[in-house]
């Protein structure tokens, strides 16, 4: 018995029959072993990948099957070429299942691809084509040059991604916030995040970096590193000499210089003179060979860029061998309001100490002299003879002392005898016996 088609059974049904009734016969109808259907699927790749478009059949019986693109233009005809793009392959055509392949994705081919069996009346179904536009490495724009004590404002720009990246900027390992912007771009869209912070000397050479997250890169993300590039007034400093200049001598200064950009031409010159004839300048070192006092005087660093400039300076003594000086050095800071710093370098002479004398074989030593006459002996005797002056007048002050003790008591003595004699006298005693001599 053949199965009645769906179109024959419809004309026999009465002309009032309903919509409602017409469909369920179509139902009735599908459901039964010989009744056709097509299934898609909906796929998702990225740009520039392959696509693997499919359509599933059901209880295919060889009617017709074609495959459109979302502009509803026919690629194949029953497994035939219909559209001359090679980008299109037929690889599978069988009963149950058509399947064909798309190379070189692009967002243009983006959409829903129709697959149609032509039966009594047409089955079709869409799978929908989407693709993913992964980021490219971010860029860094920076609107202004980073001026010590300004701000700078640095762009991280993501120009094309489907659906938009993420951006986001990091610093230390923690998040800078920035102010993010989005553009539609048609099908793709362009991301932008933007951040202000201001900067010192010290930020020059700082890391920061911009990350872009999207959901084709599978958790990874790309990664934009920028370094902050500061520009700053220089800073001078002179590198003194160690050790006493005698005439003979060379004299050798290096001037350290810092600054962004970095001064190219550093200058050297003679407070109130000229530089002396042997004076020989290589890049920032200044160097004088057979120093004499005629070449004692201060002398200046100087360099300067775009953004200021500095100074330093060093003031040269030189001496014979006899003199022995002492060096000391002053620093004079920079004032923080200005952009020059002068540092000065000076020594001073102090008057020789006695017992010290420099090294016939090294002129720049000091070592102590010996003199021929013992002071260790001399100090001995010295002190010997303190002692002694010392222990008299002791005894002395003790003797003095005991004496006056001495007299007071023989004193007394006298007064008591001189009161027996008058006793005497007045008893009639003979004078004579009474008669004695008394020493007060």
């Amino acid at each position: 018995m053949r199965p009645v088609r769906s179109s024959v059974l419809c004309r026999l049904l009465p002309a009032p029959c309903s919509l409602a009734l017409r469909s369920l016969v179509l139902v009735l109808l599908c459901i039964t072993p010989r009744c056709q259907a097509v299934q898609a699927e909906n796929v998702t790749v990225m740009e520039g990948g392959t696509a693997e478009i499919s359509c599933r059949l059901q209880n295919y019986d060889g009617s017709i099957v074609v495959i459109q693109n979302p502009r509803r233009q026919t690629l194949f005809f029953n497994g035939t070429r219909a559209l001359k793009d090679d980008r299109f392959q037929m690889v599978l055509f069988t009963p149950r299942l058509v399947r064909i392949e798309l190379t070189n994705v692009s967002v243009s081919d983006e959409g829903g691809y129709f697959c149609q069996l032509y039966t009594d009346s047409t089955h079709h179904q869409v799978a929908t084509l989407s693709v993913l536009v992964p980021p490219e490495t971010p860029t860094v724009e920076v609107k202004q040059e980073a001026v010590e004590g300004g701000e700078v404002e640095l762009t991280c720009v993501s120009p094309r991604s489907k659906p938009a990246a993420t951006l986001r900027w990091v610093r230390n390992g923690r998040e800078v916030p920035g102010v993010v912007s989005q553009q539609d771009n048609g099908k793709t869209f362009s991301v932008s995040s933007t951040i202000r912070i201001p900067v010192e000397r010290k930020d020059n050479g700082a890391a920061l970096s911009c990350e872009a997250f999207h959901p084709a890169l599978g958790g990874q993300k790309r990664i934009r590193h920028y370094r902050l590039d500061v520009y700053f007034a220089p800073t001078v400093r002179i590198v003194p000499p160690t050790g006493i200049l005698r005439e003979g001598d060379s004299l050798s200064l290096t001037c350290s210089v810092t600054g962004n950009p970095l001064p190219r031409n550093i200058q050297w010159s003679k407070i109130n003179d000229t530089l002396p004839e042997r004076a020989e300048i290589s890049g920032p070192t200044l160097q004088i060979s057979r120093l004499s006092q005629s070449y004692n005087g201060t002398y200046l660093c100087q360099a300067q860029n775009n953004y200021g400039r500095a100074a330093d300076h060093y003031t040269l003594l030189v001496y014979d061998i006899v003199s022995l000086p002492t060096t000391s050095t002053t620093v004079v800071p920079p004032t923080p309001s200005t952009t020059q710093q002068i540092t000065s370098h000076s020594t001073t002479p102090t008057l020789p100490t006695p017992g010290l004398a420099p090294d016939p074989e090294d002129p720049g030593a000091v070592v102590e002299t010996h003199s021929a006459v013992p002071y260790a002996v001399i100090g001995g005797v010295l002190a010997l003879l303190v002692f002694t002056v010392i222990c008299v007048l002791i005894v002395t002050i003790w003797c003095s002392v005991r004496q006056k003790g001495s007299y007071l008591t023989h004193e007394a003595s006298g007064l008591d005898e001189h009161g027996e004699v008058q006793e005497a006298f007045l008893n009639g005693n003979d004078a004579s016996q009474g008669k004695k001599e008394y020493l007060l």
